[in-house]
């Protein structure tokens, strides 16, 4: 499954673009965000990839959880977003 950490900065049209791009390769994806900035632009990446995906007949779901990750050297709770293709 293909990782990609997505922060407050990241534009969500291209997060967009590299779902949609792993999804059509038949992967599944899982995105990361820490903070509520970040969190936003994943969820706004997520909404505009499944607008990219639907007129090939392929729909997301959306798994979101709690995981830990570290960040220089310290521990950090972030929201994962594990998205994968139904058709």
């Amino acid at each position: 499954m293909e990782v990609l950490k997505v922060s407050a900065k990241s534009n969500p049209k291209s997060v967009a673009g590299a779902i949609a791009a792993v999804i059509r390769n038949g992967g599944g994806v899982e995105l990361q965000s820490i903070g509520a900035g970040a969190v936003n632009q994943a969820v706004k990446a997520i909404a505009i990839a499944r607008g990219y995906l639907a007129p090939n007949g392929i729909n997301l779901v959306m798994y979101p959880a709690f995981t830990k990750v570290e960040v220089d050297g310290e521990e950090r709770t972030a929201i994962k977003f594990s998205i994968q293709a139904i058709k």
